[in-house]
């Protein structure tokens, strides 16, 4: 089925559903937020596992939610459908202008800055507002340090950013010796945002980094436990040098 006819019916299914269904009927923008959330980490989920089908599914999921939202705007005479599309349409043609227009760019690089720099003539206070603020923490610290760069403010080589990492440290461990608990926190979180940005210049996704290695720990946990239940062992129960060989012996069969 071509794509605008199936655009269309799903939006006649929505409208039915609204008028219809005691439960669409009773939906707000703001009891759907974090229904929202959830399908966008569902579809994280998927992209993650190269899972086509899921990403299909869980692409069906969110545009689902955008023909919800808005279908209350349109109740509400805010905007509809189409005021959406066009917007973004608007805005992808006036932020790409070495496309539709004469300006000519050398690399992906000249792009970016292009793009800051016409968010704020169209209105913006600063590069960094267009960072929600509901984002997660790694992935916001790692668009905050993107957005900077893209007017300057970036350490000149990957270098710099080392010694930043251990400068943090430093400061760190001075606060640990100190031992009280706002300014430990306050020093880890500046030790974290400096290794968040030396994995910029080493073309490491922080954010999969750790998602990569929380797979991986729980993984080999389970696998510990397995290993211990398979010989009746009571893992909770086991002597932390007894844990530590289930682990040595997980870590190598996953």
């Amino acid at each position: 089925m071509p794509y605008n006819q199936s655009l269309d019916r799903l939006i006649s299914i929505m409208d039915e559903l609204r008028t219809q269904c005691p439960w669409d009927k009773k939906q707000t923008i703001h009891s759907l937020r974090m229904q929202t959330v959830e399908e966008l980490y569902e579809l994280a989920d998927a992209i993650d596992n190269n899972d086509w089908q899921g990403i299909k599914e869980e692409l069906g999921d969110l545009l689902l939610h955008i023909i919800f939202y808005t279908r209350i705007a349109r109740e509400e005479q805010a905007f509809t459908l189409g005021d959406v599309i066009e917007g973004v349409s608007n805005k992808l043609v006036g932020r790409h202008p070495h496309i539709y227009s004469n300006i000519k760019v050398e690399n992906e690089e000249e792009v970016k800055k292009n793009w800051e720099q016409l968010k704020l003539k169209e209105g913006k206070k600063s590069v960094l507002s267009g960072v929600p603020k509901a984002l997660p923490a790694v992935v916001k610290a790692t668009r905050l340090q993107e957005k900077a760069k893209q007017v300057g403010f970036e350490w000149e080589n990957k270098e710099g950013a080392m010694e930043k990492i251990k400068e943090e440290l430093s400061e760190f461990e001075t606060e640990v010796g100190k031992g009280k608990q706002e300014l430990m926190q306050a020093e880890f979180g500046d030790l974290l945002f400096s290794m968040i940005n030396y994995a910029r210049y080493l073309g490491i996704d922080a954010e999969a980094a750790l998602e990569q290695t929380n797979r991986k720990f729980k993984s080999r946990f389970e696998k510990m436990e397995s290993l211990a239940g398979s010989r009746e062992q009571d893992f909770s129960a086991l002597s932390l040098a007894d844990k530590d060989l289930l682990w040595n012996e997980a870590k190598k069969l996953v």
